[in-house]
């Protein structure tokens, strides 16, 4: 099996990033894997470990306020920082050519962020995973509450697998539940919680709070700054939806195809808005592909 190498990445603003490096002695760039809200750099260990079979060397970080690395301590996880973050990783990196970048909802719209921030040529291929500048309010609403519904934790890890697989009904539940390791922690009380800084939600997306009666015109700005970064993508990119999403549909996908008209499109069946969890085989064939025709 292929084994990371684990960096830590320091930002513009002091900030400690993990991520594992999967390097591939070769001629292809460098693959940049990011996350969604509340998942960490494990979230692609298989997509990973597939890509470097296929020659890429591959990139994987835990976003600030993430999985192992260092918490805000001002709480700042805007857009704008999480992009200047992204930029460090690529510098790192990958400094001299443009590697290709793969964002995952949260992770995508970090990639859309830092076309606001940098050059449009610091990108070799651009991958949207269930992504669009555009989301739909309900499916992003559903997300952010379910972030934020446990605070005070679960008191085992069966109790925590139950309650991911209310929320994700149509994958079944593990028989192990072993991997919530990844994504959970034991406090010192015994409780597990998720290893992520709760002021990530409470510093941006609190609008999206079940209960929230306000909330349309901060995730209007957000969308408009999405698609500012949008309109800049010049690489070739390649947008990737789940189509039991209830974050990206049809109309989204078709607004963000008239931004990127030279974009192109896949729709994976079966799978939701964590389209790598629900189908990884599926996803990374899309990916591959599209990087092979598109890398140098």
């Amino acid at each position: 099996m292929t084994s990371a190498v684990q960096h830590r990445v320091r930002t513009g603003d002091g900030i400690t990033l993990a991520a594992d490096y999967y390097h591939y002695d070769g001629n292809r760039p460098v693959v940049l894997l990011l996350h969604g809200g509340g998942q960490n750099r494990h979230a692609w260990s298989r997509s990973a470990r597939r890509l470097h079979s296929c020659g890429y060397s591959v990139v994987a970080y835990d976003t600030r306020g993430h999985g192992d690395s260092d918490w805000d301590p001002a709480g700042r996880y805007d857009v704008d920082r999480l992009a200047s973050d992204l930029i460090a990783v690529r510098d790192h990196f990958s400094a001299d050519t443009p590697p290709a970048v793969v964002g995952a909802s949260l992770g995508g719209m970090t990639v859309l962020g830092a076309h606001l921030l940098a050059p449009a040529d610091l990108w070799g291929a651009v991958v949207l995973v269930d992504v669009t500048p555009r989301l739909e309010f309900a499916g992003a609403r559903r997300v952010v509450s379910f972030m934020a519904a446990r605070p005070e934790g679960f008191g085992t890890l069966d109790e925590a697998a139950e309650v991911i697989a209310a929320y994700n009904p149509h994958r079944a539940r593990p028989d192990n539940v072993d991997g919530l390791h990844k994504v959970l922690r034991q406090r010192h009380d015994g409780r597990w919680v998720w290893r992520w800084d709760p002021a990530f939600i409470h510093s941006n997306f609190d609008f999206l709070r079940d209960g929230a009666t306000e909330g349309t015109e901060q995730f209007d700005a957000i969308s408009d700054l999405l698609i500012d970064g949008a309109r800049r993508v010049t690489a070739p990119t390649l947008l990737v939806r789940g189509l039991l999403s209830d974050v990206v549909s049809q109309a989204t996908v078709d607004e963000f195809t008239q931004l990127v008209p030279h974009s192109e499109t896949v729709d994976v069946s079966g799978t939701g808005h964590m389209i790598a969890g629900d189908d990884n085989d599926a996803f990374t064939a899309a990916v591959t592909d599209f990087l092979d025709r598109n890398t140098p």
